[in-house]
């Protein structure tokens, strides 16, 4: 009996242990019903693409929200019209969507507050928490001190209710110039928090909103909205990146002042970063701008449509993040790793299919002309549920360039003159002899097969040390092969001394002239391959069609990133 209650403890030990902090708060408030039920959010502001760090926050909240059977709710932080676009909007959606997040009926905006938002200004104003200011930005900035220094008070800190609120209606309906006033937090001028020096809560700016048109000329800073966003919708947990941790005294000003009865509680955690990528807005802006990249979602960025474009899978990502840990303390990230999870997802998901991209023709001079064989192939020899297909052999196939050397060094066991190879799936073939053209490249190999020796009969007689892949010449389709390398040069890092990023100029290399097997007819958008012996491909949705397939290059097949398992 002693034994069993000792296992059962062990046991509980190791799933506290295995749960993360934030787990681990979430079930305390729920024991001490502090919370009835989870709700979690992601906010995230419509101006610019999503990359790879907003995934581990879709993930995070939505996981959440899920595991202790809660609500999730996708909310569009729109308080800052300068830079917001419904192009934005929309890219953010599709996004979530395809990470397999979802936020059921209804889709949230913080623009859809604004009334209770400047309602809640005039509430402050009413309790003497809140001031019109008439200093300009950099007066303010001056007024605010330094973190040795305390801030000094504004001269127009000790207006009267009646003055402020005259003073702030007066700011909604347009009397004042950008700039000319703004309602800031009355609070401590002395805190050593310098957000909670009397921060700025609504500014004038007459600007076009996507969402509300030209109904406001006052905007509400994002340090004063998101908390009563969150306290509107009976968020209960408000998870954000530890750049916010310095903010939670003003998120809870915030809440507590306007006495929500069921504050939100916030929460920090560690960002995630990737070794020598770009995820900052105004550098992928700048990328496109300068036409270094097709687009947000050019498959060298790490945007999250850039990442599905390229052929990554939701489930990649989704254990990636997993592997990657919720964490207090902020680190770095290999990009293998996330290569290391692709690869994982795909190689027993997707068939291994023949495609030669840097093509020469090999002839069977003993095979006879016009005859075609209809081989055979297992789409993956590491899941049979994928099934096989038929892929036609003849006398003139396509194989790789570089499988073929006049003069090969010591431990080439490809063609050469006098070598014998399998042709996979296929025969053994015996290189007899080759064609170049006037410039000296190899145009033609030409081979003889041994019809006894094909793939399956079970022929016993001699052995070869090389297998070759090829695609047969009348029924290849010819394609477009994109490989990519990292956007950034490694060797000298993301940025220069000047701000700008260090650009790798081998960063996509475009094959045109790629040959494929006749079994990818039917590929369409998002459609992805193992190329036999050349990494996994994925077709390209901007620039792929039925006439003219193009490829990206998803990952090599070859790795140097190990896990623990």
């Amino acid at each position: 009996m002693e034994e069993v209650k000792k296992e059962n403890m062990e046991k509980e030990e190791k799933e506290v242990v295995s749960k993360n902090f934030i787990e681990q708060m979430i079930e305390k408030d729920l024991e001490e019903g502090v919370y009835e039920q989870v709700c979690t959010r992601f906010p995230p502001e419509p101006n610019g693409y999503l990359h790879i760090g907003h995934a581990k926050s879709i993930l995070l909240n939505y996981g959440l929200a899920k595991k202790y059977h809660g609500n999730f709710h996708m909310r569009f932080d729109d308080t800052n019209p300068t830079k917001e676009r419904q192009e934005f909007v929309e890219s953010i959606k599709q996004d979530i969507q395809w990470l397999g997040a979802d936020w059921g009926d209804t889709v949230y905006f913080a623009s859809d507050y604004f009334e209770q938002m400047y309602q809640a200004a005039v509430k402050l104003i009413k309790k003497g928490k809140a001031y019109v200011c008439d200093l300009s930005a950099d007066e303010i900035r001056e007024y605010r001190g330094t973190l040795k220094v305390p801030g000094k008070e504004s001269p127009y800190r000790n207006r009267t209710v009646e003055e402020n609120l005259q003073l702030f209606e007066d700011m909604k309906n347009g009397k004042y110039q950008d700039g000319e006033k703004v309602l800031r937090a009355k609070i401590d001028m002395s805190s050593p928090n310098i957000n909670m020096r009397d921060p700025v809560l609504y500014r004038v700016a007459r600007m076009t909103h996507h969402n509300t048109g030209d109904q406001w000329c006052i905007y509400p800073m994002y340090d004063f909205a998101h908390p009563i966003e969150d306290a509107i919708e009976g968020i209960t947990h408000s998870i954000c990146t530890l750049e916010f941790e310095d903010h939670r005294p003003l998120y809870e000003w915030v809440v507590n002042e306007l006495e929500y009865p069921h504050p939100p509680k916030q929460i920090e955690f560690a960002k995630l970063y990737l070794t020598n990528v770009v995820t900052g807005k105004r550098y992928i802006k700048k990328l496109v701008e300068d036409g270094i990249v097709d687009g947000w979602d050019d498959p060298r960025l790490v945007s999250i449509a850039a990442l599905r474009r390229r052929g990554f899978t939701p489930e990649a990502l989704q254990n990636f993040i997993e592997l990657c840990g919720v964490s207090k303390a902020n680190s770095s990230v290999d990009y293998a790793m996330l290569e290391y999870c692709i690869r994982e997802d795909l190689k027993l998901k997707r068939p291994r299919m023949m495609a030669v991209l840097d093509p020469i023709k090999l002839v069977i001079d003993n095979y006879p002309e016009g005859q075609v064989e209809y081989l055979d192939v297992t789409n993956n020899l590491e899941n049979e549920e994928l099934g096989s297909r038929k892929v036609p052999f003849c006398r003139e196939l396509y194989i790789e360039r570089d499988d073929f050397m006049e003069e090969p060094p010591k431990k080439y066991f490809r063609l050469f003159p006098g070598n014998e190879v399998r042709l996979m799936h296929a025969y053994f073939v015996k290189c007899e002899s080759f064609v170049k053209d006037e410039n000296g490249n190899i145009t033609e190999v030409h081979c003889t097969y041994d019809p006894e020796t094909k793939a399956g009969s079970g022929f016993t007689g001699r052995k070869v040390k090389g297998t070759i892949h090829w695609v047969p010449a009348p029924y290849a389709v010819q394609a477009e092969v994109r490989l990519y390398e990292n956007i950034v040069d490694e060797e000298k890092g993301v940025y220069s001394e000047d701000g700008s990023i260090n650009v790798n100029p081998n960063s996509l290399t475009v094959l045109k002239n790629c040959m494929v097997e006749p079994s990818f007819d039917d590929a369409k958008a998002y459609d992805s391959y193992q190329f036999v012996r050349q990494g996994f491909f994925c077709v390209d949705v901007k620039d792929s069609t039925p006439e003219h397939l193009v490829f990206n290059r998803i990952v090599s097949l070859k790795s140097s990133f190990k896990i623990n398992k």
